[in-house]
Order: C-alpha cells, then sequence, then structure tokens
C-alpha cells in the first residue's frame, strides 16, 4: 500500500487519489476537505456505489485501510455497505427511529435533550433529568416498551404506584404528557398515539404539605405575627452576616430570595437626589418567559438601604452583592438549609452536643418572610393591586394588556411605610 501525502496535500477540488493494492479505495477532495471513500459495484449489479469513511489527516491511510477491508467484505457477502451504514445510525437516530417501535426511553430522552435542556436553567434541567431517569431505572420493562403500545392502565399504574409521593407524581405526570405530545407532534409516535398522561389521576394526586420533623404539617400559607416579628428582629443578630443580610431583605423588599441573592453592582443606581433603586432585570425574575412582563423595581428605604451600600462597598472579583465563602454566588438553596438548621427540630441541632444556636420562631422558611411582608402591606393599607406590583406578580390578563403604570410612586409609598412599620416592631421589644 503506497500513499504519498505531499501528492494528497496538492490535491484540488474534484480531483481524487487511489491508493494502491486497495482497490476501489480513493481519497477525494473538495474545496474545504479531503475525504476516504469507498467505490463499490455489488454483485450482479451494473450501478457503482461509493459511501464516506472518514476525513483526511484525522484519519490516516492505515485506518481508512482497515475500514476499507471490512466494507470490501460485507460487498463480497452481498451487503451493500452504504445502505448498511445508513440503516445502522437510522436505528440510533430516534428522530428517523420507525414510530410504531420508538420506546418509552427513546421518548424521554429526547424530551430531555430537545426540550428540558434548551428551555430550562441548568438547575431545574438537571433536577428534571434526574428524576425522569430515575423512574425508568426503577421500572426497566417500562422504559423498553413501544410508547404507542403504552395503555391508560400501564399510565395508571405508574402513577398510582407514586401516590405516596404526589408532588413528584404530578410533576412526573406532566413531563410524561409533554413528553409524548413532542414525540406526537415531531412524528416519532404514530398519529393515533393516545397521550394518557394528560388524563389518568387527574384531581386525584393531592400535595400532603411540607415535611418538618418528619411529620406532614399541611399545606399552610404561614406568615409571621407581628409579635413574632418583633422577637425575631433582635434576635437575628446572633445569626450569620449572609443569613442576617437576607433576613432583613426578604422583610424590608418582600422580593424572591433568588433575586435578593443575585443583585449585582449594575443593578442598583442612586435616582433624583437621594432615592436609591435596585432594579431586578426581567431575565432574572420569575416572569422572563412572559412577553409582556418588564424588569421589577424595587426602592430601598431603611436596613435594606443600609445593607446594599454597604455591600457595594465591599463587592469581591464575583461581581455578586451576597457571594459564598468559595468566591461565586451565594445561593437561595443555602440560604433555606441555614435557616431550617436553626430551627429545634433539625437533624443538626439534635447532633449537637449543646443546644448550640436555636431561632425562638419557629416553623417558618424564608419564602414565609416574603409573605409576611406582604401581609403586613394589606395590613397597613396598601391596596392589592398596588401589594401585588411590589411583590412582582403580574396583573389579570385583561389589566396587564391595557395597564403599562409602573407603580413607582406607590412602591416608594408602601415600601417606606412598610419599612418605618418594621423598625417599629424592632424597637417594642
Amino acid at each position: 500500500m503506497l500513499f504519498d501525502a505531499r501528492a494528497a496535500k496538492q490535491l484540488e477540488a474534484g480531483q481524487h487519489m487511489v491508493i494502491d493494492g486497495c482497490p476501489g479505495l480513493r481519497l477525494v477532495a473538495t474545496a474545504t476537505r479531503k475525504t476516504w471513500t469507498y467505490r463499490y459495484q455489488l454483485p450482479g449489479a451494473d450501478q457503482m456505489k461509493q459511501t464516506a469513511i472518514g476525513q483526511w489527516p484525522a484519519m490516516s491511510v492505515q485506518t481508512a485501510a482497515s475500514e476499507w477491508e471490512r466494507l470490501r467484505a460485507q460487498r463480497n457477502a452481498g451487503i451493500d455497505p452504504g445502505r448498511a451504514k445508513r440503516d445502522a445510525r437510522l436505528a440510533l437516530d430516534p428522530k428517523r427511529a420507525d414510530p410504531a417501535s420508538t420506546t418509552v426511553r427513546t421518548v424521554v430522552a429526547t424530551f430531555i435533550t430537545d426540550h428540558v435542556e434548551p428551555t430550562r436553567n441548568a438547575t431545574g434541567a438537571r433536577s428534571a433529568r434526574l428524576a425522569l431517569e430515575k423512574l425508568l431505572e426503577a421500572n426497566p420493562a417500562f422504559a423498553d416498551q413501544a410508547a404507542a403500545t403504552v395503555t391508560r392502565g400501564d399510565a395508571y399504574d405508574l402513577i398510582d404506584s407514586l401516590k405516596d409521593k404526589p408532588t413528584m407524581a404530578i410533576k412526573l405526570r406532566g413531563m410524561l404528557a409533554g413528553a409524548w405530545d413532542l414525540a406526537l407532534d415531531a412524528g416519532r409516535l404514530p398519529a393515533d398515539t393516545p397521550n394518557w398522561w394528560r388524563l389518568v389521576m387527574k384531581g386525584k394526586l393531592k400535595s400532603k404539605g411540607k415535611v418538618m420533623a418528619g411529620q406532614h404539617v399541611g399545606r399552610t400559607r404561614r406568615h409571621l405575627r407581628p409579635e413574632e416579628i418583633r422577637t425575631l428582629l433582635p434576635w437575628i443578630e446572633n445569626m450569620h452576616e449572609p443569613g442576617r443580610d437576607l433576613t432583613i431583605m426578604y422583610l424590608w423588599t418582600c422580593a424572591r430570595g433568588v433575586e435578593i441573592c443575585g443583585i449585582r453592582p449594575e443593578h442598583v443606581a442612586m435616582e433624583g437626589d437621594s432615592e436609591l433603586w435596585w432594579t431586578v432585570p426581567k431575565a432574572l425574575t420569575k416572569n422572563a418567559d412572559i412577553e409582556d412582563a418588564v424588569d421589577q423595581r424595587v426602592p430601598l428605604y431603611g436596613r435594606a438601604r443600609q445593607i446594599v451600600e454597604r455591600r457595594l462597598k465591599a463587592v469581591g472579583a464575583s461581581g455578586w452583592l451576597f457571594e459564598a465563602k468559595d468566591g461565586g454566588q451565594y445561593k437561595q438553596h443555602t440560604f433555606s438549609t441555614y435557616i431550617y438548621s436553626l430551627q429545634p427540630y433539625s437533624e443538626k441541632v439534635a447532633r449537637r452536643e449543646s443546644e448550640g444556636l436555636i431561632c425562638p420562631v419557629t416553623h417558618w422558611t424564608p419564602h414565609n418572610l416574603r409573605r409576611t411582608g406582604r401581609t403586613l402591606l394589606s395590613s397597613l393599607g396598601c391596596s392589592d393591586e398596588v401589594g401585588e406590583a411590589i411583590i412582582g406578580h403580574l396583573p389579570a390578563e385583561i389589566i396587564g394588556i391595557y395597564n403599562a403604570y409602573s407603580y413607582d410612586t406607590e412602591r416608594k409609598l408602601w415600601l417606606q411605610r412598610l419599612a418605618d412599620y418594621l423598625e417599629l416592631l424592632a424597637v417594642q421589644v
């Protein structure tokens, strides 16, 4: 086998060179690449065919010759190497597979790659993928079943097996329904395949509520009462700095935790003579995917302003006002875990040799602080329309279409009153 690499480099588009000792093996040049091909004729046929083997120089002449030998053996056995290659590729491509034989595993995998990962953030996509993969691992026969043959009974049995975890069952049922919808729309399932996931156990799965200390506490809408706030505010000096600052930011701004943890210097600016505003970019809000949503505007007063101004002066290389010990962003989940560790029913408290740091106000989460702020606004006389704007909820559809008012004046009025009231509670110990 002779091969002249120098001659190969000089091949121009449209030219080719043959390889001595390997009949049918060619190096074909185009304007952008040089490709190893096998040119052959099936026994008893008149038509010449060819199939690509690989690119040169990434594929050496020795590797190309080895692959040529395998393809030539197929041809001598009466097998069309090009067709065999296409059939193998189609078998691995869920988008081109026979709709009637597409498995549940393929439908789910394609849903993850084509819908979940492109439309969800990294954390949400990973959580959804792990949940679906765990479901398939626990039900291998279901995973390898042709999706078109899944009956209503199959769907019911699977979701019913998860009824002890209704929230998870609801999420998985919704994702499986989405996977079937996507597969039907893309033609990966026969058009008459029913999507049973949208029908089974409809309205029969209800959350048992949050679990605390190993027990379901029901679906509560917990908020802190004024007397609890009086107890909590002086005590938060015992927390570490991020915990203390985030607790204040929740109460004083009524913002979401992920928004607070995402504050960067470019989100904060002075407006007018003395007003400090924090503008949460739409992309960082819960309304990021809603076309009519806008940036969330938050005027900063009292302790919230003091915290932001202090942290602006100490921003590290990461650019986050709330920076973790490793230099990255301090996460909302980290704060939630920290608050739970301060509760008397926390396993961390139980494992400590001493009582450790235990919060005197129990059974609350960071999100309850946001609800507390919203409840206090109403108790002070703030209208629902303004209160909902302050916490970043979009108005009803018909109002949202025709009402483009930003409520900046009302935000300043009521968040100032909220800050004054919270400060009054803090000193009334």
